[in-house]
């Protein structure tokens, strides 16, 4: 059994780490709220942009944008990974990520050539390891991501796309469920679907200037990356729950090594007072 000095000393380092994790829990939690509220702040913007797009991609049958076309047959898929810059969050990018692996390995059972955006540091070291073909990527986003950061490395994407240099781009990132909850999932993302676009309830007639076409291209570019930036914000709004979730059960978790440290510290103690005391007995009865 250790020494009482040796308990001692564990013990405090034990509560120096608990000192730790409480403080980041704390300021996971304070970060959590804001960016719940920027998510929540973007998704009012996505849906009126939906509806007007899901307009005009209907009113205008003489012009088809390249987003709204599904290839006949597929070979070549994009996939923007969404992960976090930073670690200490629990199972959140190793789950994306283990999703994102296996939909990989099922394009590349069936002959497809896959291509990656990496928004976030841990998706880009994955893909790296992965000897993935990386096209492009962003990393240190902050606690307050902003879309020009996004949109170079997204337009890297959109371009693909566009040229016929990829026949579906997908977006995988961890949806926001609420505190406790975070869902990884990937969604397609090009060409956008009936869901994207919205039905066609009405005869609408547009008078557009200039032009549909120059119209339709800088409206579904930006729906597309107004998307690619709230699928961020549902992931950095994930990330910070599951920072606090994590940190809190580290913090609980100390708290248990500690109470456990403390009895076998007591232990010990009381075992090295009664030795004490039956050597005192023992000498005393021999004299």
């Amino acid at each position: 059994m250790a020494g009482g000095k040796e308990i001692r000393t564990k013990i405090k380092s034990v509560q120096n780490t608990q000192k730790i994790t409480k403080a980041m829990e704390m300021v996971a939690a304070s970060k959590m709220r804001k960016a719940q509220e920027r998510m929540r702040a973007a998704r009012p913007y996505g849906e009126k942009m939906r509806n007007i797009i899901g307009h005009l991609a209907h009113a205008n049958t003489e012009y088809r944008h390249p987003f709204l076309i599904r290839r006949d047959t597929v070979k070549r898929v994009g996939l923007i990974v969404v992960t976090s810059d930073k670690g200490l969050c629990g199972g959140l990018n190793t789950n994306v990520l283990r999703l994102a692996l296996g939909r990989i390995r099922q394009w590349e059972s069936e002959g497809e050539e896959i291509r990656v955006t990496c928004i976030g540091n841990k998706g880009l070291g994955f893909m790296q390891r992965l000897n993935a073909q990386v096209l492009s990527h962003v990393t240190g986003l902050g606690d307050a991501p902003r879309l020009e950061k996004l949109i170079g490395p997204v337009k890297v994407m959109l371009d693909a796309y566009s040229t016929d240099e990829l026949d579906q781009v997908f977006l995988a990132y961890t949806r926001f469920i609420n505190t406790m909850k975070q869902e990884p999932v990937i969604e397609q993302l090009l060409p956008l679907e009936g869901k994207d676009v919205g039905a066609r309830t009405h005869a609408w007639d547009y008078l557009y200037e200039p032009e549909a076409k120059q119209v339709l291209d800088d409206l579904l570019v930006r729906y597309t990356e107004a998307l690619i930036y709230q699928a961020v914000a549902e992931n950095m709004a994930s990330e910070q729950s599951a920072r606090m979730v994590a940190m809190k059960s580290a913090s609980d978790n100390a708290g248990t090594v500690i109470s456990e440290l403390q009895l076998i510290y007591n232990k010990t103690r009381q075992a090295a007072i009664t030795k004490e005391i039956s050597e005192i007995v023992g000498g005393a009865a021999a004299v």
